[in-house]
This record gives C-alpha cells, sequence and structure tokens, in this order.
C-alpha cells in the first residue's frame, strides 16, 4: 500500500538570476542544435562509438 497523506513538496520560487540562468541555457542548447555542420569524411557508420562510452580499435567497438 501506499502512503498517499504525505504532504507534497511545495513548488520551488526560483529566483531572476535562476530564471536568467535557465533562459540563456536555453537559447544555448536551441543555438547548438540550429548549426549547420559539414558532413564527416571517414567517420564510423552510424552513431559514433565514443558517445556511448564505448571505443573503437581496429573497426571493433569495445566497452572499457
Amino acid at each position: 500500500m501506499t502512503d498517499d497523506s504525505a504532504p507534497k513538496p511545495a513548488p520551488r520560487v526560483l529566483t531572476d538570476a535562476a530564471k536568467r540562468a535557465l533562459a540563456e541555457a536555453e537559447a544555448r542548447r536551441a543555438a547548438a542544435t540550429a548549426q549547420d555542420l559539414p558532413p564527416e569524411d571517414g567517420g564510423p557508420r552510424g552513431p559514433e562509438p565514443t558517445r556511448y562510452g564505448d571505443w573503437e580499435k581496429k573497426g571493433l567497438a569495445i566497452d572499457f
């Protein structure tokens, strides 16, 4: 059974500086995704193995 009578925490009140920081971070993320990068020559097929914590050696992706 769950105890539904436990009080819920009050919503957090953000300061003006925190709101500005969140807005700046959101703008940075939007700008980073909007960049048009040239295609990579000679890169791995599919997703980058190192992005997922794997490393590629001699064509094989290995995990440490």
